[in-house]
């Protein structure tokens, strides 16, 4: 049965791995790998990322990272589940234990942000309890790899 547990830094490679497969699907948009081990290796200064096991030692299957933010709110990002094993519930899966670690972190809210070109993305949120709350421009530091304009989607759920 697949578990959620805590990830550490030892498991910093194969996150990247992992982040980087499941993100091939933005190639319409966006040239190059999605993260790095330097990037990830930072977010756990400021976060926790949870990963799920389909059983004990077998590789990460999905992933998904957790930041406490002010004013009671948390953030979820890097949601990421094996391309192969998509569709199976496992997002479902890790999305309902980053709310849990977010409410052991006092969050009430939870947020996130997706990218406009992936129009299937705020419908899967939506299911989940997550409603739009507005857009914003990505800062131009982070617009270097995209072929087309793209802008973020906030979206918020009460936990």
């Amino acid at each position: 049965m697949p578990t959620c547990r805590r990830a550490s830094e030892r498991d910093i490679p194969a996150l990247v791995q992992l982040i980087n497969r499941a993100y091939e699907i933005e190639a319409f948009f966006v040239t190059g790998d999605r993260t790095d081990a330097a990037e990830v290796n930072g977010l756990f200064a400021a976060g926790d990322f949870i990963v799920l096991e389909v059983e004990p030692g077998a590789p990460i299957a999905g992933c998904v990272y957790i930041a406490a933010r002010p004013d009671a709110r948390a953030y979820l990002g890097l949601l990421s589940v094996e391309p192969g094993a998509q569709k199976a519930g496992m997002g479902r899966r890790l999305v309902d234990a980053a709310e849990e670690h977010a409410r052991g972190l006092g969050a009430r809210f939870m947020e996130l942000r997706v990218i406009d070109l992936r129009e299937e993305l705020p419908v899967w949120y939506g299911r989940l309890g997550y409603q739009v709350t507005g857009e914003e421009e990505i800062p131009d530091e982070k617009t270097e790899r995209f072929t087309r304009p793209v802008k973020f989607l906030r979206m918020e759920k009460v936990l």
